[in-house]
C-alpha cells in the first residue's frame, strides 16, 4: 500500500495550504541543468503535489502522479523522474512500497529528502515529516533499487541523482 485513505486526506488538507508543497520551484535550477545536460525531453514527477515544478522547468513533456491528487493519473516511466520534498512525508509502513514504484518508472531520477523536522503539522499533531531520518539511513535504501550517480547536501537534508542499476540496463547484459 502507498497511503492509507486517513493519510491521503491529511496530504489533501495540508496542500489546502497556499505555502505547503514549495520545495520544487527551488530545485528548478538542477533539475534544469540534469534536462540540458542529457537532453532529457520527459519528465515525471513524482508526489507532485500543486505540480509547481511544472513552470519552472524547461521540458516538453510533464507528467506527475500524486497520492493526494489522483486526478493525476498513475505513474509513468519519463527520461527523468523527480520526487522533490515527498519520501519524509511518507507513512513509514508505506516508504518500501513507495520505492519500489519510484524505481519501476525511473531510468534517471532526482531525488530530494529533507532529514529534520517540518515547519507544518498534521491535524493529529505529528510533524508533518513522519520520517526523520539523516542521510546514511535513506541511502541504503536508494542503493537496494539504483545507482546513485551524485549525493549532495541540501539546506536540511540532501539530494540524490540516480539512474536504473546496471545489471539492469540493456547496455550491461551479458
Amino acid at each position: 500500500m502507498m497511503i492509507t485513505e486517513q493519510y491521503r486526506q491529511e496530504q489533501q488538507r495540508l496542500h489546502d495550504n497556499p505555502n505547503y508543497g514549495v520545495a520544487s520551484v527551488s530545485f528548478a535550477p538542477i533539475v534544469n541543468q540534469l534536462i540540458k545536460l542529457n537532453q532529457f525531453v520527459s519528465l515525471h514527477d513524482y508526489g507532485a503535489g500543486k505540480r509547481r515544478l511544472r513552470e519552472h522547468i524547461d521540458v516538453i513533456d510533464y507528467t506527475a502522479s500524486d497520492p493526494a491528487f489522483p486526478e493525476y493519473g498513475p505513474p509513468r516511466v519519463a527520461d527523468l523522474t523527480t520526487c522533490i520534498d515527498v519520501l519524509e512525508h511518507v507513512e513509514p509502513s508505506c516508504l518500501d512500497a513507495v520505492l519500489d514504484d519510484l524505481q519501476a518508472i525511473t531510468k534517471v531520477g532526482f531525488f530530494t529528502v529533507h532529514t529534520g523536522p517540518a515547519k507544518k503539522f498534521l491535524t493529529d499533531g505529528r510533524n508533518a515529516h513522519l520520517i526523520q531520518n539523516p542521510a546514511r539511513w535513506w541511502l541504503p535504501k536508494f542503493c537496494e533499487r539504483w545507482d546513485i550517480l551524485k549525493v549532495s547536501p541540501t539546506q536540511g537534508g540532501f539530494y540524490v541523482i540516480v539512474r536504473v542499476l546496471a545489471e539492469s540496463r540493456p547496455d550491461t547484459a551479458a
